[in-house]
C-alpha cells in the first residue's frame, strides 16, 4: 500500500473511531427541562411500581424525577384492621422510587375518604371518644412514617378537610376533635420524621373561602410551633375553570403566608362540564351522555390544540414562580390510566395527561421543554 492509500486508510480510521466514541445527543426530557425549575413528578399505580405496566415504567425513569402513590398508602389499604398493617404495596412503591433514584412523597396520612371503618368508630360502630381517636391517629402516623423515614422526603399529612365556604369538612375525625385533628396530625408527623416535609393537600383552593381558612391554618401551626412546609394544590382543572389570576393568587397567598406551594394531582379535562341532568326519558339521557362523552374516538385537532395551550399556559405560571413551586406532580402517568376515566359519569373516555393512550408524548411536552429555557 502506498504512502497516500496508508494515510487516507488512516483518517477513515480516525473518523469510525471517533464517531463511535463520541456519546449521542440527549434527547431533553421533562426532568432535565425542569431540573433547575421545580422537580417534575406523576402517580404511580400498582400495576407500574410492580413493573407489570412496562411502557408507563419507561416514561417514568425517562421524564419524570419524583413520585407519588395513588393508593397504596391511603388508610384502608395500609391499615385495614386495628392490629394489621398491609405493606405489600407501598413497600413496593418505596423501593421503586428508591431503585430509580425518585424523589417520594408519601399520601396520605389523615383523610376522610378510602378511612378504614373501624379508624374513628367503636366495636358497636359508635364514634369514638377524642382520647381514643388522638391514640388511633398517633400510633398510625407513627408507624407508617417511621417504616419509610429517610426515604420518603414528603408526606401529605392531611387531605381535603375544607370546603370551598372556607367551613370544616363534617367527617369522623372533626366531629370528634374539632379543628384541633390537623394540628395533631402535623405534630405527630413531624414527631415520627423531624427531616421530612410536611403539607396540608386540597382542591378548589382558587375558592376565596377556601384559601382563607388554609392561610389561617398555616398561621395557627406557625403561631404554635408547629411546622408545616407546603401546601399542595390538587390541579384538577378544566378547560375554563380555574383562571390563570386565580391560581397566581392562591399561590401568592400561600407563599406570603410562610410556606412553598406544590401542585399536586394535575390533569386538565378535555370534557365539557356535566350538568344537573333532571327526568328519566331514555332518549334526553342518551343525548345527555353523548353530550358530556363526545370524543370516544379521539380529540379534534382543534379540541387538542386549546387543551395544550391552556394546560402550556399553567405551566409557564407555574415555571413564573418557581422560586416558591417545590414540585408539580402529575395525576397518573398516560391517558389510558387516568381516574377522569369514567369520571364522574361512568363510560367516559378523557385526556387529561401529557402522554396520550399509546404511551407517546402530547406536543404538551415539547412545549413544556421549550418554554423551560425562558425561565
Amino acid at each position: 500500500m502506498n504512502r497516500k492509500k496508508s494515510f487516507a486508510v488512516a483518517c477513515l480510521a480516525i473518523a469510525v473511531l471517533s464517531a463511535c466514541s463520541s456519546s449521542p445527543k440527549q434527547e431533553p426530557t421533562l426532568k432535565s427541562a425542569l431540573k433547575d425549575k421545580f422537580l417534575i413528578g406523576t402517580a404511580l399505580n400498582s400495576w407500574q411500581t410492580s413493573g407489570r405496566d412496562t411502557a408507563a415504567v419507561a416514561i417514568i425513569q425517562k421524564q419524570f424525577a419524583a413520585i407519588v402513590p395513588e393508593n397504596c398508602m391511603k388508610n384502608s389499604v395500609i391499615h385495614p384492621e386495628p392490629d394489621r398493617y398491609d405493606w405489600v404495596q407501598a413497600d413496593e412503591f418505596v423501593q421503586f422510587g428508591t431503585d430509580n433514584n425518585l424523589w417520594m412523597t408519601g399520601h396520605c396520612l389523615i383523610w376522610h375518604s378510602q378511612l378504614a371503618r373501624w379508624f374513628c368508630v367503636d366495636d358497636e360502630g359508635n364514634n369514638v371518644t377524642p382520647e381514643v381517636l388522638k391514640e388511633r391517629m398517633k400510633e398510625h402516623i407513627y408507624t407508617v412514617v417511621s417504616r419509610y423515614k429517610g426515604r420518603i422526603k414528603g408526606w401529605d399529612v392531611v387531605n381535603e378537610a375544607i370546603l370551598e365556604d372556607g367551613s370544616y369538612r363534617n367527617s369522623k375525625f372533626y366531629e370528634i376533635l374539632g379543628e384541633e385533628f390537623i394540628p395533631l396530625a402535623f405534630q405527630y408527623a413531624n414527631e415520627a420524621d423531624p427531616d421530612c416535609e410536611l403539607y396540608y393537600n386540597d382542591y378548589n383552593e382558587w375558592y376565596p373561602g377556601k384559601r382563607a381558612t388554609v392561610v389561617r391554618l398555616i398561621k395557627t401551626l406557625k403561631e404554635r410551633g408547629i411546622r408545616i412546609d407546603g401546601i399542595g394544590m390538587q390541579g384538577h382543572i378544566g378547560m375554563t375553570s380555574p383562571t390563570l389570576e386565580e391560581y397566581q393568587a392562591t399561590i401568592d397567598d400561600y407563599v406570603n403566608a410562610g410556606v412553598k406551594v406544590l401542585v399536586t394531582e394535575l390533569d386538565m379535562s378535555a370534557l365539557p362540564e356535566p350538568r344537573r341532568m333532571g327526568g328519566a326519558n331514555i332518549s334526553d339521557r342518551e343525548a345527555y351522555r353523548k353530550e358530556i362523552d363526545p370524543y370516544k374516538e379521539g380529540l379534534p385537532d382543534s379540541v387538542s390544540t386549546k387543551w395544550t395551550n391552556r394546560m402550556g399556559d399553567f405551566f409557564d405560571l407555574f415555571l413564573k414562580n418557581k422560586s416558591n413551586m417545590l414540585r408539580v406532580t402529575v395525576w397518573g402517568v398516560t391517558d389510558a390510566t387516568s381516574w377522569k376515566n369514567g369520571f364522574p359519569v361512568p363510560g367516559r373516555t378523557d385526556y387529561p395527561l401529557l402522554f396520550d393512550r399509546n404511551n407517546q408524548p402530547k406536543p404538551i411536552v415539547n412545549r413544556i421543554i421549550e418554554d423551560a429555557k425562558k425561565y
